[in-house]
């Protein structure tokens, strides 16, 4: 591999820019997609690799190529530190995701209740969501039902690209957040975005039961699964 060319990917790394490497086997030749042109079925291909991540292989035009995705990694924001969030960054955790749990209240946010594979964030959650800038690799969960928390999280996330993002609260509960949303200049296309209720309605009562129907609506989501929420 090229200074150049791996220079490049690891660019792309650092910007958190998803890429496949594109590596014809006869030569060894590569290819950066979606950097360099490659022919329409190998991009189709590399594509659908980054989306699944998985690497793969393909024959075009008589010369086998390899597609190594490079994604950035899987990230899941939480607002709020409370009894679902300890319930669900454990989950988050073993799906590979990297998770920061947002909370300015201090006392809530702790090493002792969340472990040390979380990273903790006390700024208020407007700020922290300007830092965290989060991408299409992301999803976003608001769970302390206090719009002050609550509301600008979800407004920074929805101007994001994040893949999921999702609101604790009941429907009464959300009627009033949609409202609130309207009246900051988000359109419905846009408010559509947010699942809420949040989570598959599998039923849950429970703190883990609820994150558990949240850590699985996420996955469906990423996986493009038709489910709806609950």
């Amino acid at each position: 591999m090229k200074a150049s060319f791996l220079a490049r990917i690891q660019a792309a790394k650092a910007a958190a820019e998803p890429v496949a490497i594109l590596t014809r086997l006869s030569d060894g030749a590569q290819l950066l997609y979606p950097q360099d042109e490659a022919p329409a079925e190998l991009a189709e291909a590399a594509k659908a690799a980054l989306a699944a991540d998985k690497a793969a292989n393909l024959t075009v035009e008589g010369a086998e190529w390899f597609i190594q995705p490079q994604n950035p990694p899987l990230r899941l924001i939480v607002v709020g530190a409370v009894h679902v969030a300890q319930a669900l960054v454990p989950l988050a955790v073993g799906q590979g995701f990297a998770v920061t749990v947002v909370d300015p209240r201090r006392a809530f946010a702790t090493e002792e209740r969340f472990g040390a594979a979380v990273t903790l964030n006390g700024e208020w959650p407007d700020d922290a969501m300007a830092e965290l800038r989060p991408d299409t690799r992301t999803a976003v969960v608001t769970l302390t039902h206090d719009p002050k928390l609550d509301d600008p999280a979800l407004e920074k996330a929805l101007s994001s690209p994040a893949f999921y993002i999702g609101a604790l609260g009941s429907r009464r509960t959300h009627a009033k957040r949609v409202a609130r949303l309207q009246e900051a200049g988000f359109g419905e296309d846009a408010i559509a975005r947010i699942a809420a209720p949040v989570g598959l309605d599998i039923g849950a009562v429970t703190a883990p039961e609820i994150a558990l129907s949240i850590m699985a609506q996420i996955v469906a989501r990423r996986r493009g699964a038709s489910l709806g929420g609950s």
